[in-house]
């Protein structure tokens, strides 16, 4: 694994916010700018383009034998400038294949031989030069040209894992949670062309915007619930649940639409040996789906967009005995209420939106899959983190591959400001200390470091909460409607779209008007220890200075607590504007008359390696 080096990069010459640090940028995205596919104000150029399919999925899996049996006709748009003599394809379920490489931890029992391709035809002839490599299969076509189209069909099949549950496998004996299941299309973008990356079991996904149709048949008894809307609820689904779920889509009300007394009377779905259900999604960077024959479903809808009075249906969908999951159709609810309604305030994008109670942690199009969780306060911000990835990674089509910072920091900053609006007593502090503690250590590696080759430590740190502090702190810096109007150019500039990093920073600088160079290059691009401390604490005409020393390079806010002679107290904040300029000292003053006992530095969500010289005594 290599660090990204700086002094490797160039530097980006000219912007339309005239800036006195500039940001170091690889000769990759340098090279978007010369070609017009993106701009330096943050928008896509005028050259941007990105390349889609139209998936058709016919899927037959038996939940006894976890054989998964799939047909794939998938048509594959080149909107490219560039003729493509192969395709390349992603084959994640090899990650259980034996002989794959692996970050991830495989139980010797799960180990398969991965997916057998029983027919593989291209432009209606049949295909054998293709090469599979763990999770990789590139195929020699003929060549596609710019604005052609090129439909392939694919016949496989594999056995679904029943341990080493890695966001995918079976949960119990009757309930599967089933991911990244087809043969599907790597992304070929303006940057790298063809995301080349293998999938280990530890970086995550980077996929294009597509549509899907897909049949997913299933044993009688089994419920199923996907990406996309179910096209077909009275054909598989007995009467009462079917008027259930439309209940559920037009009313606020949590409605039990399967019951432990639907399940005991067998009345769930239609008495057939096998139940066919269809699904549509568009516009979506995957498709899922999962199944149960014994899960009870909660359900509840709610208006999203009060301009169009557009509803998002919240589904929790679990096993009866996981008492914490009772309360997860109200966390989902109130999640999904936040999110279009406080932060990001943006109108849910999805018609609906199911919690499955599986084995993982994980986000999908439309979908989350969450374990079981010992406390109420551990289901909060395990539900509202997973829903919040739907704005990041999956209305905004992220490289997760090479950038998780990129919507694992936004899933955290989610979970600290929504999980006290779900309950006001929670105090989120989700990775701070871990922050501090390694700051400044050889794990320390700049968040732009790539993804894989994140060590030690970093691997959480810069993905999760170091992002999600930069975020909170440009917030706390440029006031919630400027962030808000900041966060919203990004979401139109990109929503639907592939952004990179420098479409993130130049979009947030624009949206504000104001450049955030100075912040971005020390918390993105260098490492250094996350450390402040008080210095000096005098006394003035007007009251008293406390001056606070930076003992690294990254801007933090600095929240002090003042303590009087007479025990009152006083709360005082800086953001990380004070920090503007470079300097190593603030001088914070205090206009008061009353006598300073004690300064005492510091809060929940700013990280502080070293507290103790936190605290200054006043003589």
């Amino acid at each position: 694994m290599k660090i990204v080096k700086l002094i490797a990069w160039c530097m980006l010459i000219g912007s339309s916010i005239q800036a006195q640090t500039q940001l170091p940028i690889l000769p990759v995205f340098q090279h978007t700018y010369q070609k017009a596919t993106r701009n330096v104000n943050g928008k896509p150029g005028k050259n941007y383009w990105q390349n889609s399919a139209k998936y058709n999925l016919k899927i037959d899996f038996n939940p006894a034998s976890r054989l998964l049996k799939g047909k794939v006709a998938v048509v594959y748009t080149n909107n490219s400038p560039d003729t493509l003599n192969e395709v390349w394809f992603k084959l994640y379920p090899n990650l259980y294949q034996k002989g794959t490489p692996r970050k991830s931890k495989i139980a010797e029992s799960d180990l398969s031989e991965g997916v057998a391709i029983e027919k593989l035809s291209a432009a209606g002839n049949a295909i054998s030069n293709y090469q599979i490599d763990g999770t990789n299969m590139t195929v020699k076509v003929p060549a596609v040209l710019p604005g052609k189209t090129i439909k392939f069909d694919i016949d496989y099949h594999y056995t679904l894992n029943k341990g080493s549950h890695l966001r995918t496998g079976q949960v119990d004996e009757g309930s599967h949670f089933v991911a990244y299941f087809f043969p599907r299309i790597a992304v070929y973008d303006d940057v790298d062309g063809w995301n080349k990356f293998p999938y280990t079991g530890a970086e995550e996904f980077y996929n294009d915007f597509d549509q899907f149709n897909a049949e997913v048949t299933v044993p009688g008894g089994y419920g199923v619930w996907a990406t996309g809307d179910l096209q077909n609820a009275s054909d598989v689904f007995q009467d009462q649940i079917v008027s259930r779920i439309a209940s559920a889509e037009k009313n606020d009300a949590v409605i039990d639409v399967i019951t432990t007394q639907d399940l005991a009377d067998k009345k769930v779905t239609k008495n057939n040996a096998f139940n066919t259900f269809k699904f549509e999604a568009t516009n979506v960077t995957d498709f899922v789906f999962a199944l149960s024959d014994h899960y009870l479903w909660k359900s509840a809808s709610l208006v999203v967009d009060p301009k169009t009075k557009r509803r998002t249906r919240v589904d929790a969908v679990f096993n009866p005995k996981h008492k914490d999951y009772y309360e997860v159709i109200d966390f989902a609810r109130k999640t999904v209420s936040s999110m279009s309604f406080v932060f990001p305030k943006w109108p849910f994008p999805y018609s609906h939106e199911t919690i499955f109670d599986g084995l993982d942690q994980m986000e999908y199009p439309m979908m989350v899959n969450d374990n079981p969780v010992d406390s109420r306060e551990d289901a909060i911000t395990l539900t509202d983190h997973e829903i919040f990835h739907t704005m990041f990674p999956f209305y905004m089509g992220i490289n997760e591959t090479k950038y998780g910072w990129m919507d694992e920091g936004w899933a955290t900053i989610g979970e600290w400001l929504i999980s006290p609006m779900i309950d006001s007593t929670m105090v989120d502090e989700y990775g701070i200390q871990p922050t501090a503690s390694s700051s400044g250590s050889k794990d320390d590696s700049p968040i732009m470091t790539l993804t894989p080759d994140l060590k030690g430590s970093g691997s959480f740190t810069n993905s999760y909460p170091k992002p999600g502090l930069a975020y909170l702190f440009v917030k706390d810096y440029l006031g919630d409607e400027l962030f808000t109007k900041a966060l919203h150019t990004y979401i139109k500039n990109w929503n639907g779209k592939h952004p990179m990093p420098h479409d993130f920073f130049n979009s947030i600088n624009e949206g504000s008007g104001k450049n955030l160079n100075w912040f971005w290059k020390p918390w993105f691009f260098e490492g250094g220890i996350l450390d402040l401390g008080i210095k000096a604490v005098d006394k003035t005409n007007s009251g008293y200075t406390v001056t606070v020393e930076n003992k690294g390079i990254k801007p933090l806010p600095i929240d002090l607590t003042l303590t009087y002679s007479d025990g009152s107290t006083e709360k005082n904040h800086s953001t990380i504007g004070v920090w503007e300029k470079g300097n190593k000292l603030v001088t914070i003053k205090i206009k008061t008359t009353k006598k300073l006992k004690k300064a005492v530095m510091g809060s929940s969500h700013v990280p502080d390696k070293s507290k103790g010289d936190n605290t200054f005594n006043v003589n």
